[in-house]
């Protein structure tokens, strides 16, 4: 694979462009991941929950926001594993976190638990293989399940994170529909909606943060 290769993925990128900012609101819009660390970390200092969980989460986020600038901008190979792989680890983190603090499982039954997502995503993607879910979006079609699933059954135990999960579901729905259309609008309005994924998932990212800070070590 040729990793210095010009990646054209987007809308918002003419062709193969080599220009750093090809992606002007794609690049910029990480600036959602950023602030929703930073808001993450000044929300726990100030309640007094600025554990080992909080800290690791926000840093992701903030990996999160660096790895899609670079994409967006250098828009190489090598850029998209640095956008990719942060998101993964917020979602595998952000799970196990859940099953330890909600569900108050051992740390090795919580990880054992996340990592069996990664198979069970493939195992999506290969079901949903050839439509709007599949492809691309498969991995974010699981995770989105992954949410709903855990807003329920958290819900039917009376924690309270179910909420805050619940509307982490419902924000994300939003954010991968604009993900899906990006290319489909692309002929009426130049600049995609692939920005919108960003700043939807950074408040998303926020918003599953804040809810750890405030309920995530509370029993049922």
């Amino acid at each position: 694979m040729d990793w210095s290769r010009i990646v054209d993925g987007y809308c918002e990128r003419v062709g193969t462009d080599p220009n750093f900012w090809g992606e002007p609101l794609n690049a910029v819009t990480n600036i959602a991941f950023i602030l929703a660390a930073l808001w993450a970390l000044a929300l726990a200092r100030r309640e007094g929950r600025l554990d080992w969980s909080v800290v690791a989460l926000a840093g992701i986020v903030l990996a999160v926001g660096i790895g899609s600038f670079l994409f967006h901008t250098f828009a190489t190979p090598w850029a998209g594993a640095m956008d990719v792989i942060p998101i993964q680890i917020f979602i595998l983190v952000y799970f196990a976190v859940v099953l330890i603090r909600a569900y108050q499982l051992q740390w090795f039954w919580s990880a054992l638990a996340a990592l069996a997502f990664l198979p069970c995503a493939a195992g999506f993607g290969w079901l949903v293989q050839g439509t709007v879910l599949g492809g691309a979006n498969a991995g974010y079609s699981a995770a989105l399940l992954l949410l709903v699933g855990n807003a329920a059954i958290l819900g039917v135990r009376g924690h309270r994170l179910a909420g805050w999960l619940a509307a982490g579901a419902g924000l994300f729905t939003v954010s991968l529909l604009f993900r899906i259309i990006d290319e489909p609008v692309c002929g009426v309005f130049p600049y995609g909606t692939h920005f919108l994924w960003h700043l939807l998932n950074g408040t998303l990212m926020g918003l599953l943060l804040t809810g750890m800070v405030r309920e995530g070590a509370r029993e049922p």
